[in-house]
């Protein structure tokens, strides 16, 4: 699994297009609830972070729940939108969605093959 993180609109979507040699019919967008007991051969998640404040949303775990797709999906590249950064929010969900997706990205970087942050379309390699 790779990892690809980076703020909004920094063309992180473009990036691994262009650098996988993907087209956009290979890209999940913000989903993955349909697709965690499908096994791909390559898939590409996109807005990762809005599964995960849909999940929440709707009282799932996403912290647990994303798991089992990892484990069928070894090859799978997700997509999110760095959140943790600039003022923290007022609204007490809003802290909440934050620090869990903070944790998430901590966990899955710890599982990924590789991690690059994206800025202005230009990759910055972590892992």
């Amino acid at each position: 699994m790779k990892l690809v993180i980076g703020g909004t609109a920094q063309g992180k979507l473009e990036y691994v297009l262009r650098k996988y040699g993907l087209q956009q019919n290979m890209v999940w967008d913000g989903c993955i609830q349909n697709h965690l007991e499908r096994d791909e051969k390559f898939v590409v998640i996109n807005h990762f972070h809005q599964w995960v404040k849909g999940r929440i949303i709707s009282g799932g775990c996403p912290e647990d729940e994303i798991l089992p797709f990892l484990d069928c999906n070894k090859d799978c590249i997700i997509i999110c939108d760095e959140v943790g950064n600039g003022i923290v929010p007022i609204d007490p969900f809003e802290r909440e969605y934050r620090e869990r997706m903070g944790r998430i990205l901590v966990q899955l970087a710890k599982r990924a093959e590789g991690v690059e942050r994206i800025i202005c379309g230009i990759a910055q390699k972590i892992k």
